[in-house]
């Protein structure tokens, strides 16, 4: 996933949870309170009066505005096609001689293929009914493998394993079996891996389900989107209630851990009432953890959401009023707010992450996991070990072409100087944590930190006067309003959002997705 686009993977989290507010936040309201509140629900609580303050439309509206997402920084938009695979091999290199050589990666693999078009999609996606692609494809992912392994020492601990797409169970069990074998030949998963795969549910049966157990995943996440039919129809994408719900009940019979259901708002043909019955379906069927994304029309970029009438796309109003009836559905029904779109059951790993304040972010979301180092391998996959982004070729003949030649695919990147490191460790901080102890990130980075960012204090002051933070002179924390807002809390922090960047050769515009 990138920074630009809100688009459906899976994810994890981690955070302070349930901060208290000083007072009635602007544009909050208040709901009588129907059970002893641990701020679980992730609103403000008023012990006294026994009632919550929830998101409402006011305060949505305000900041209906774009912004990256921030599963990297800098932002993917910033990465330069001067870095190549040299730049990749350097990093591999210096983490041998890191204090980080011995501890465990991520790996991220990408299935670009899918049978059909979803038309709302802009992930990197290659559409064709032709299976047999996928053994080919599988070659070139060995050969990548192999190339890294030059730099990477064999048996290399890994604790996180995720497919996504396209659509990986476009493979078949076999190429996925052979995917895994491959993988395990040159990284040991940890027996406590998390080993995820995303699923298109109109491709996969119980049968299938009990094979990728067999394999080791122990992770789903299902792509739900909605289940009216007039939306479904609209964005080629049919699926019944029924079909989903007797696959979760055979994933949760196989003994997967976790399980996540996409969902997005925005779509054609969405109403607000629409999209209300679709969170009280999935309310029923009580997915492990929810990721809840705004659609992002964007038809001169993705030539699928041509096929899209503008004109039955809901209107700006019923779009805000959709997120903020689902945001409410949610917490009412015992949903922790993780954080950016993320929502998981109070028990769930995820949610005692953020409990815990270990959540981390990568490319696929939030995480559980340490901040690790991530491998990615396959068509436009995107590594970061240390200071260094590194994304692969986004089209499929250039990055086949690389590895036919020998070479690592890599297509741009970016290696960050010491500005671009102390601005990630706050913006990952306060979108994880949720709170900032200016004084230890000074004695981090030696440096006083209201010195040095003076401005960016300044803007958040304004936040803080609509209750999304509080500052003190020590901390900057976010409010259980604020985890609604994070992007705005950290695009304070972004030194490169509102400065114009120089266009490269192979670039076009971008372009990003609002922050609600």
């Amino acid at each position: 996933m990138t920074d630009t686009l809100a688009t459906p993977v899976s994810g994890g989290a981690r955070a302070q949870d349930g901060q208290r507010l000083s007072g009635q936040p602007v544009g909050a309201r208040s709901h009588r309170c129907t059970q002893p509140c641990s701020n679980a629900c992730g609103c403000s609580t008023d012990t006294a009066r026994g009632t919550h303050s929830l998101v409402d439309e006011d305060l949505l509206r305000r900041f209906d505005v774009a912004g990256p997402r921030y599963t990297s920084y800098p932002t993917a938009d910033r990465f330069s096609d001067q870095f190549n695979a040299d730049g990749l091999v350097q990093a591999l290199k210096e983490r041998l001689t890191s204090d980080r050589r011995d501890e465990p990666v991520s790996l991220y693999v990408h299935i670009p293929f899918c049978e059909s078009v979803c038309y709302y999609c802009a992930c990197n996606k290659v559409i064709t009914k032709h299976h047999e692609r996928g053994a080919p494809y599988l070659d070139k992912v060995a050969a990548e493998l192999r190339l890294l392994a030059a730099h990477v020492p064999q048996g290399t601990p890994a604790s996180q394993l995720h497919l996504g797409g396209g659509s990986p169970t476009f493979l078949s069990d076999e190429e996925i079996g052979q995917l895994m074998t491959m993988l395990r030949a040159q990284f040991h998963l940890t027996a406590d891996a998390e080993i995820s795969i995303e699923v298109d549910p109109r491709t996969v049966d119980a049968t299938r389900l009990a094979a990728l157990r067999q394999l080791g995943f122990n992770r789903l996440s299902l792509g739900i989107q909605d289940f009216d039919p007039d939306v479904q129809r609209a964005v080629h994408r049919e699926q019944s209630y029924e079909s989903v719900a007797a696959l979760m009940a055979s994933a949760r019979a196989l003994g997967y851990q976790s399980i996540n259901a996409d969902l997005i708002y925005g779509l054609p043909q969405q109403t607000a009432a629409s999209f209300a019955r679709t969170i009280q379906q999935v309310n029923a069927l009580r997915p492990d953890r929810i990721a809840l994304y705004g659609y992002a029309h964007l038809p001169e970029r993705f030539k699928p959401q041509r096929r899209i009438d503008g004109a039955t796309l809901p209107a700006a109003g019923d779009k805000l009023q959709m997120l903020s009836h689902a945001l409410n559905g949610l917490l009412r029904e015992g949903y922790t707010y993780i954080g950016m779109d993320h929502f998981a059951l109070p028990d769930d790993s995820l949610a005692i992450a953020k409990r815990e304040g270990r959540l981390q972010r990568n490319f696929q979301g939030y995480s559980t996991q340490p901040d690790r180092d991530l491998i990615a391998l396959g068509v436009s996959a995107i590594s970061r070990i240390g200071a260094h982004y590194s994304q692969n070729a986004k089209d499929l003949t250039l990055y086949e072409e690389a590895l036919a030649a020998g070479a690592l695919p890599v297509e741009r990147g970016l290696t960050l100087d010491a500005n671009d490191l102390r601005r990630r460790d706050i913006i990952m901080t306060l979108m994880c944590q949720g709170r900032l102890d200016m004084a230890a990130f000074g004695q981090r980075h030696g440096l006083n930190f209201a010195a040095a960012y003076a401005d960016e204090l300044e803007r958040l002051a304004q936040l803080q006067r609509d209750g999304l933070v509080q500052l003190t002179d020590t901390a900057i924390e976010l409010t259980s309003l604020g985890w609604f807002f994070v992007r705005a809390v950290a695009m304070v922090f972004d030194q490169y959002f509102r400065r114009p960047r120089a266009a490269q050769a192979t670039e076009t515009p971008v372009r990003f997705s609002r922050i609600l």
